[in-house]
């Protein structure tokens, strides 16, 4: 029986209500083989409605944050990067078109680096209300958004490897998991650099290591756990639904056709 007709007898309900002989017979491998290869409905910048407002809306906070930010260098800092990634991502776009899924996850992420570009990560007010709301010893805005570095990045990644690389369904999960944690590493490296080479006046605002001698070690683990959440989640969304979260937002394909008026 091919791994098709095998996903359509096992529908929805998943590979937990199949009985213990299909499970030895090999089903679960068909099953999941068979859900990683589907890919997700996608649509390019040009037709793709919901891209197009979610960089529209992107944009636009960005520019009202890039307005009058505390620390015009540092804000030239933090942006690198970003300038870096958004290049990337529109090099690549016709070659390898995300998700919509992917894509909100992504300017999420964004968003939450401009806010803390805006006034440094360990001035943002966002983390001294936190501070002050949890009786924190210090602001901690930045782990915030180094965990959500792991939790809304992490899934693209995945995207990728089971797009691009196709991997078994193990190496599906332990392949954006090790991803993850490798560009939160390579992260806190290339930014020690910037500091020690662009400006190193500006060392200690744009580190933001608010005197914390392991401050990259924990913000590694801040990624870790964001990862590690991200997956779980995946997972749960997989085991309930039997799809993938790319087919959330899926963009519609073609236009609907008019209804005829009635004569």
């Amino acid at each position: 029986m091919e791994p098709c007709a095998r996903r359509e007898i096992v529908g929805r309900a998943g590979f937990r209500n199949l009985p213990e002989s299909a499970r030895a017979w090999g089903w679960r491998a068909a099953y999941d083989g068979a859900m990683s290869a589907s890919p997700p409905a996608v649509a390019p910048f040009a037709r793709n409605r919901f891209l197009q407002v979610l960089v529209a809306v992107y944009v636009a906070v960005w520019i009202a944050l890039a307005i009058a930010p505390s620390y015009r260098s540092d804000w030239l800092l933090e942006n690198l990067l970003v300038f870096a990634f958004a290049a990337a991502l529109a090099a690549t776009h016709r070659r390898f078109v995300f998700s919509n899924v992917s894509w909100l996850l992504i300017a999420l992420f964004l968003t939450l680096h401009a806010v803390g570009a805006h006034s440094t990560y360990s001035e943002t007010p966002v983390g001294f209300w936190l501070q002050d709301a949890f009786g924190w010893s210090r602001n901690h805005y930045d782990r915030l958004v180094h965990f959500a570095f792991g939790a809304l990045l992490t899934y693209p990644m995945r995207e990728i490897a089971l797009r691009v690389l196709r991997p078994r369904p193990l190496w599906g999960w332990l392949l954006p998991f090790f991803a993850a944690l490798s560009a939160s590493c390579a992260y806190e490296l290339i930014e020690a650099w910037v500091a020690w080479v662009v400006s190193p006046e500006l060392g200690t605002a744009y580190l933001g290591t608010q005197g914390d001698e392991w401050d990259a070690q924990r913000d590694m683990t801040c990624a870790f756990s964001g990862a590690l959440a991200a997956l779980l989640a995946t997972a749960g969304y997989r085991r309930a639904t039997g799809h993938e979260p790319w087919v959330l937002l899926a963009p519609h394909r073609g236009r609907r056709p008019r209804a005829r008026r009635s004569p």
